[in-house]
């Protein structure tokens, strides 16, 4: 990696280019929104309101009547964007090192993991704790079913359906059903 560059870790991954994940800079920001997830996670089914609050601070944005079940998991939260009116039953993972966009009326099913990490094949650069991130995006009105994966660099088009347990390795267009692993869409659901 190169030696001469000066710039921050953090500016290095905000620009979507290798760096030291273990930065301490980065890991006082990866902590604060642990400790907000910790805090939303403690919250109960009649705490609404609180609930709203804590996701107001920790995430980049979210939009009106949207839902996400506790337990939610991210790494900085900042950089993860809710539309309006989405649904997101317990346990979705969300590493956002890279900005991870969710659209309108998304329902994401439990268990399901957005994952923009990446590492180097190198096993070197991995000792050395050299990383990246490539940003997920999932289109208006798509449902994700329990477990789906959705790797880094994904865009999962607008209203496409991914089946329960499916891993997403490459880009989904719009209005399909996808499934398995690695996923692969199955048919058209466009409308008529």
């Amino acid at each position: 990696m190169p030696q001469d560059d000066r710039r921050s870790m953090r500016d290095r991954m905000l620009a979507g280019e290798p760096y030291v994940a273990d930065d301490p800079l980065l890991a006082e920001e990866t902590a604060a929104a642990q400790d907000l997830a910790a805090a939303y996670n403690a919250t109960t089914a009649r705490q609404g309101p609180l609930r709203r609050a804590l996701l107001e601070q920790l995430l980049g944005g979210v939009g009106e009547g949207t839902e996400l079940r506790p337990p939610l998991h991210v790494d900085y939260g900042r950089h993860l964007r809710v539309g309006a009116r989405c649904f997101a039953n317990y346990g979705l993972v969300a590493l956002d090192v890279a900005p991870i966009t969710i659209g309108d009326d998304v329902q994401i099913g439990p268990g399901v993991q957005l994952l923009t990490p990446t590492h180097p094949l190198d096993p070197e650069l991995r000792r050395q704790k050299w990383e990246g991130a490539e940003p997920i995006t999932i289109g208006d009105n798509a449902w994700l079913g329990g477990g789906v994966v959705v790797c880094p660099g994904v865009t999962i088009g607008e209203g496409t359906v991914v089946g329960a347990g499916a891993v997403v390795t490459r880009d989904l267009p719009p209005y399909v059903l996808a499934v398995g692993n690695p996923a692969r869409v199955v048919r058209s659901l466009r409308p008529a």
